[in-house]
């Protein structure tokens, strides 16, 4: 599919926004959902609505069948060995929480250490920081060269033998940086930790391959990647996961249930209890085989395109500051600034005037703003849906906003 065709498939694209058409440009946050994910989900509950795994009766069977027809196409997105090692979640966040609140809670000590990188999302780090508080494991971070990327030299000087846990982004949703989680990994296993990822900000944009990358832990959500919001994915090995203790308990995990205590179901569903997201899951599955349609490298190469379009168009407007590496090969479809004394939420609010969507704030990563000097930045990112047009709207707007704000002050 050509872009113009892509574009097709999104229905609130074809719309204005305080007068004009609306550019969308805030992805990274949440990105817009294809009709085939609109009407699988329109269609479950229209059609088979029903609850699953527990019943034999029609709806059941057919509600039961896509939702783990969802798990297989999962598995088969991120090369998982099985579909054991593939449990749903809320998204990122609780994937995440889920690690740190049952393996490492039960396995970190006095000692040990936990190793994550500056520039982490607030999900990223602060599950960490409690197993640090109620384990008295030591908490460490990698730190950033000057353009936000990681250093392998000192991510080789950073994890040492006391290293439990190692836990990094794979793309920052700031800097938009890349880093290399598979040479990552085998520094954190030639020291004796387990690999957790990030992967919120890579399994949108970026073919992922679990077992290349020999990640212990991946986690990332559906609605960054053309699915349904509340529904997202933990990877984990299965010899990790085996040995883990569920932390949500009650309907749907269990295997046997007496008066004083119970068992858990086989993998992946003693992690999954209560309803589970049905309708999240099954859309996802859908927005799994429309991406899967357009070609995860076409959609890589379509946003390094993008970036590096757009890091040449704003880089030549006097007073911006773009954070992150300048090359863009170094960098996903994520552009960070800020622009002359502006506050980026002004900068935002001049720019959704003009019908153009972006983000403005701390991003969930003031340890990472702290570290950029900036109180806060606006942050424009693209995806499969975006074109070239709509990095020349955002420029001309950025140029607005300039000459607003200098003949305001």
């Amino acid at each position: 599919m050509n872009i113009e065709d892509i574009r097709k498939h999104f229905p609130i694209l074809d719309q204005e926004v305080n007068g004009r058409p609306l550019v969308y440009l805030d992805s990274a946050a949440t990105s817009q959902k294809p009709v085939q994910v609109i009407e699988t989900i329109d269609q479950y509950y229209r059609g088979y609505n029903s609850n699953v795994h527990r019943g034999v009766h029609t709806l059941g069977t057919r509600a039961t069948d896509a939702y783990e027809g969802a798990r297989e196409k999962v598995r088969k997105f991120i090369n998982a060995k099985s579909i054991q090692e593939v449990i749903f979640t809320r998204g990122t966040t609780t994937a995440l929480n889920t690690v740190a609140a049952s393996y490492a809670a039960d396995n970190l000590k006095e000692g040990d250490e936990i190793v994550i990188s500056l520039m982490e999302h607030h999900s990223n780090i602060i599950p960490w920081q409690q197993v640090a508080r109620k384990t008295g494991a030591t908490l460490k971070y990698l730190e950033l060269q000057e353009d936000g990327t990681l250093s392998l030299d000192n991510v080789r000087e950073t994890i040492t033998s006391n290293t439990k846990l190692v836990s990094v982004t794979y793309v920052s949703n700031v800097l938009g940086v890349i880093n290399p989680i598979k040479e990552i990994a085998r520094i954190a296993h030639e020291n004796g930790a387990v690999m957790v990822v990030d992967g919120a900000q890579a399994a949108p944009h970026i073919k992922v391959d679990v077992q290349d990358l020999d990640c212990d832990f991946f986690a990332f959500s559906g609605h960054k990647m053309c699915g349904p919001t509340g529904i997202g994915v933990l990877y984990g090995k299965k010899d990790l996961l085996e040995k883990m203790e569920p932390i949500e308990f009650g309907g749907e995990m269990i295997d046997f249930v007496h008066l004083y205590e119970s068992t858990w179901k086989e993998l992946p569903w003693k992690f999954e209890g209560g309803t589970p997201i049905i309708a999240g899951a099954i859309g996802l599955g859908a927005a799994i085989d429309f991406l899967q349609q357009v070609g995860l490298e076409k959609i890589e190469a379509h946003e390094h395109k993008l970036a590096a379009y757009a890091m040449e168009k704003m880089s030549g407007i006097e007073g911006i500051k773009i954070y992150g590496p300048k090359e863009a090969g170094k960098r996903a479809g994520v552009i960070t600034f800020n622009l002359d004394d502006v506050h980026p939420h002004d900068v935002a609010t001049v720019l959704d005037a003009e019908g153009i969507a972006v983000r403005a704030g701390h991003h969930c990563a003031q340890p990472l703003m702290r570290w950029l000097e900036a109180t806060a930045t606006a942050r424009a990112s693209f995806y499969l849906y975006n074109t070239e047009e709509d990095v020349d709207k955002l420029v001309e707007g950025l140029v607005k906003t300039k000459e607003y704000f200098s003949n305001v002050f």
